[in-house]
């Protein structure tokens, strides 16, 4: 075993975050992760370090026939009973990877139809009020909600497919996790050649949501020449329609990254964001009862997407919250 497996396993043995040992080591997070990843080596003082912070040898560290885990004089910091370290061979790996890669495509559907479920009634109601079909306003309205909540239950139906078939992979986000060997390397390498396609469609989802404004914009101003009651209700869809197909690039890649970063215990998975994850079904449960609740009492469909992109930023002020009260606590 090479020394960057060692730093690795070590690591996560104490629970601990690049982040983390970082700080203990007085180094930046990079290094750390240029250790783990094999791309440089500690000098022998960091070595001196490394031993003392994870009370091993440093025979252990530094050569690579030592397979078992030789105990210095110094004790690391033992691991909470309530935080009990869950093996991860490489077939369960790979299995949980080809899971994610499924649930990010139901996932990110079921967001999708979600954003586009309004587009039918507004249609509807705008046609009926402009008298472009023959029904009449309650009947728009009524036909457009019982479509509306046809395309939200789909969406529900694909969220709980994919909750369903993810229960035997829970461990990775409410267990600290050590994988065997190969596995990290195997994870790093996946996700290195996932990068490019990655930035791309985050890239391409969140500009789609930033210009999704402009055709509504532009209909507007065509309809304000020419007297057109219908454009505004078209470029309403429209908007809707770029901000959903936008959405779901970005959850579609964050969900495959995400399942990279679970098996390699880094970003929102490290293990104090692990416990700090366990309320985060809390949040988007409100969020989206904000979002329905202000939805059908104003019947502002074509506005209240809002909530999302909200969320999504407030979302990272109430992870940095979390942080700091479980810091405040450890101290």
């Amino acid at each position: 075993m090479i020394i960057a497996d060692k730093i690795i396993e070590n690591r996560k043995k104490n629970g601990w975050s690049q982040e983390e040992l970082a700080e203990k080591l007085g180094v930046s997070r990079q290094s750390v992760s240029k250790w783990e990843g094999a791309q440089s080596i500690p000098d022998m003082k960091k070595i001196l370090l490394l031993s003392e912070v994870f009370g091993v040898s440093t025979d252990y560290l530094l050569r690579d026939d030592i397979e078992e885990m030789q105990v210095a004089d110094t004790v690391p910091v033992e691991i909470e009973n309530e935080d009990a370290v869950r093996s991860v061979s490489m077939e369960e790996a790979n299995a949980f990877l080809l899971h994610n890669e499924k649930a990010a495509g139901h996932i990110s559907t079921g967001v999708m139809l979600c954003i586009l479920s309004p587009i039918l009634l507004i249609l509807l109601t705008g046609m009926s009020e402009i008298g472009m079909i023959s029904l009449g306003e309650t009947t728009a309205e009524i036909g457009g909600t019982i479509l509306l909540l046809i395309i939200v239950s789909s969406a529900v139906a694909l969220f709980l497919m994919a909750g369903m078939r993810g229960k035997p992979f829970d461990y990775l986000e409410n267990s600290y996790i050590d994988t065997e060997y190969g596995v990290t390397g195997m994870v790093k390498e996946r996700m290195s050649s996932y990068a490019e396609t990655h930035s791309r469609l985050l890239i391409v989802g969140i500009m789609l949501c930033v210009i999704a404004a402009i055709p509504l914009l532009m209909l507007q101003l065509v309809h304000y020449s020419n007297n057109t009651d219908l454009l505004p209700i078209v470029g309403v869809a429209v908007m809707l329609a770029m901000v959903a197909v936008g959405v779901k690039m970005i959850v579609l890649t964050s969900i495959r990254q995400g399942g990279y970063q679970k098996l390699l215990e880094e970003g929102d998975y490290t293990r104090m964001n692990k416990k700090i994850g366990r309320y985060d079904g809390i949040y988007w449960a409100i969020a989206l009862a904000v979002y329905l609740c202000w939805s059908f009492v104003t019947n502002r469909w074509d506005f209240t997407w809002i909530v999302w992109p909200v969320a999504g930023v407030l979302f990272a002020v109430y992870r940095e919250i979390l942080k700091v009260i479980v810091r405040a606590r450890r101290s």
